[in-house]
């Protein structure tokens, strides 16, 4: 199955404990002028990538991709994915999968009693999944795509 499973590189850090006390407002303004600019009262705090992107932190794992089987979903190799493991996955959500031992990227297929792992690659075939026989968890669900543009 080379070129569509899940490199083992994780990027553990999940006891992220939340934005530093420094903040954009706590800069000094320069009174050079005997008065602050304008632009000062319209000032805004910074962004906050974790704030933004992190909804529960003891669940959320950064992942490094290897292969291109979420190619057409916009999932690159050697982009990272933000994965929650606290989130359900449903039919349509793009999972990490845990399968017979390998990790893989797909997007989930739930209908019945039936499940599919399906590549967003046209060199891929999708995964039918015998719950029976296979050895199979959903590890948790890709919430964003950091992507390094070309």
């Amino acid at each position: 199955m080379d070129g569509e499973n899940f490199d083992g590189d994780m990027i553990y850090n999940a006891a992220y404990r939340g934005s530093k006390t420094y903040t954009q407002q706590n800069l000094r303004k320069a009174n050079a002028t005997g008065f602050t600019a304008a632009a000062d009262d319209y000032m805004e705090r910074g962004i906050d990538l974790n704030e933004q992107l992190i909804r529960n932190k003891p669940s959320t794992f950064f992942m490094r991709v290897k292969g291109n089987a979420m190619e057409g979903a916009g999932i690159f190799h050697g982009d990272i994915v933000i994965v929650d493991r606290s989130i359900k996955p449903v039919s349509g959500k793009i999972i990490i999968a845990n399968l017979n031992g390998e990790m893989l990227i797909r997007r989930l297929d739930k209908s019945f009693n039936k499940i599919r792992l399906l590549p967003a690659s046209a060199n891929l075939a999708p995964l039918e999944v015998d719950i029976s026989a296979a050895d199979f968890s959903v590890w948790g669900v890709v919430t964003y795509n950091i992507h390094v543009p070309a």
